[in-house]
């Protein structure tokens, strides 16, 4: 009796290994058939001996590039019934391939699409149709696009449908979405908040000049007329106060330039920039004469700029170089403009020039060439060179707002450069002709 149990157990492990080698081998077939590695199959049948069976050699690479492809691909038949699908869409729902394939197509829409997808099929007969509905995945619907078109099969004609999931691009949709709203609100605060600034730095200017005018002309007055009484330590502290309220007017009225600066937008037109040197030189002219400065201008181009804001730019830069000049050798400013020859048929709006001004004065050390164009930032002891520590903030703002850029190259004690890089033309922005 053991023999025979044991016997019958060896029979049914072989069987069931005939069986797990025929399915692999059906497996492997149709593999084979979807991917299109074949095209003709020779079955041994027990009464009418071998049989060739063939597949369409011309459907090979149709079969291929289906089987292949990221969407979803089904056909169908007049009753909607899913007669082909790649293995793909049986993903994309979540089922068996062999479980898609015989089930209407209507069974993965969900049922606020129906109506939509009914409308769809009836169309894709007559017309190629693209249309946006959901697809059940387990019960869940993910978004996705239909392309659908009709396919001349011998059997008839066939509805083909190619399903894209569009999930991806929906949710980069609501993510640019998300951040636009966001962005709209932060640009609402930021508005919001430089009205407040410069609200706050125009009042507080107007409202800081009062008081300091009026410490200036006490001060003065008090030093005017008791310079005779009063001890030498009394005149030197009167002398500061006077010295402090002249600096602190003019970081004042430097603050509230800069703040202007927020709102004068546009308002560009073509000048000459040596005119515009020319007239900072002329304003100049006498600080010029008493420091012995020589100026050497080479040829300025014409270009769209807000002409008192550049020639604020040149004020700036030129009153730099007059004040920080060395006194071993006399001052020498060169002014100098490249159009350049990256510019030869290139795009007229995207046409540069580079303008150097540079100076044998003082210099500073590299390391600051940065810093220099923070606010308030000073290399420099204030008693020994008057100033706000605005003046490159102010240059710096106004050429980004022309679009340009400044740079600055220094050795300490050799001098200093300044590059400014301005388009020729201002595209696209308020210009006045």
């Amino acid at each position: 009796m053991i023999m025979s149990n044991v016997k019958t157990y060896d029979e049914l492990l072989r069987e069931n290994q005939e069986l797990q080698a025929r399915l692999e081998e059906a497996t492997e077939t149709i593999t084979a058939i979807r991917t299109g590695q074949i095209d003709a199959l020779v079955v041994n049948d027990s009464e009418q001996g071998l049989q060739l069976y063939t597949l369409k050699t011309a459907d090979q690479t149709y079969r291929v590039f289906i089987e292949k492809m990221n969407e979803g691909a089904v056909t169908l038949n007049e009753e909607g019934i899913v007669v082909y699908s790649n293995s793909m869409f049986a993903s994309m729902v979540g089922a068996p391939l062999s479980t898609v394939v015989g089930t209407p197509f209507n069974l993965f829409v969900p049922d606020d699409c129906m109506a939509l997808y009914q409308e769809t099929f009836l169309k894709g007969w007559t017309e190629d149709v693209k249309m946006e509905i959901s697809i059940l995945r387990n019960s869940n619907p993910i978004p996705c696009q239909l392309s659908v078109t009709t396919l001349e099969l011998d059997e008839g004609k066939s509805l083909s449908i190619i399903i894209t999931d569009l999930t991806f691009q929906k949710n980069i949709q609501y993510l640019l979405k998300e951040n636009n709203q966001r962005l709209k609100q932060i640009n609402a605060e930021l508005e919001a908040s430089n009205y407040d600034l410069q609200q706050f730095a125009s009042i507080a200017s107007h409202d800081l000049q009062e008081p300091l005018r009026k410490i200036l002309i006490f001060s003065t007055m008090v030093k005017n007329r008791h310079a005779g009484e009063l001890p030498a330590e009394s005149q030197q502290h009167l002398d500061k106060i006077i010295s402090s309220c002249l600096r602190m007017r003019t970081m004042v009225s430097d603050i509230l330039n800069y703040s202007r600066l927020s709102t004068h937008d546009g308002n560009f037109k073509l000048v000459n920039l040596g005119e515009i040197v020319q007239e900072v030189l002329e304003d100049y002219e006498i600080l010029l004469s008493e420091k012995n400065v020589q100026v050497v201008v080479s040829d300025m181009p014409e270009i769209e700029v807000n002409r008192s804001q550049i020639k604020q730019v040149f004020q700036n830069l030129i009153s730099n170089s007059i004040k920080f000049s060395g006194k071993e050798q006399p001052p020498v400013i060169k002014i100098s403009c490249d159009t350049g020859s990256d510019n030869q048929g290139a795009d007229e709006s995207k046409a540069t020039c580079s303008i150097v001004i540079s100076d044998n004065g003082i210099g500073f050390d590299k390391a600051y060439q940065e810093r220099i164009f923070n606010l308030f930032e000073r290399l420099n002891s204030k008693d020994q060179y008057e100033g706000s520590g605005i003046g490159l903030s102010i240059t710096k703002k106004i050429l980004e707002k022309h679009r340009g850029t400044i740079s600055a190259q220094s050795i300490e004690g050799q001098g200093a450069s300044f590059t400014i890089t301005l388009p020729l033309r201002q595209r696209g922005m308020k210009t006045l002709n």
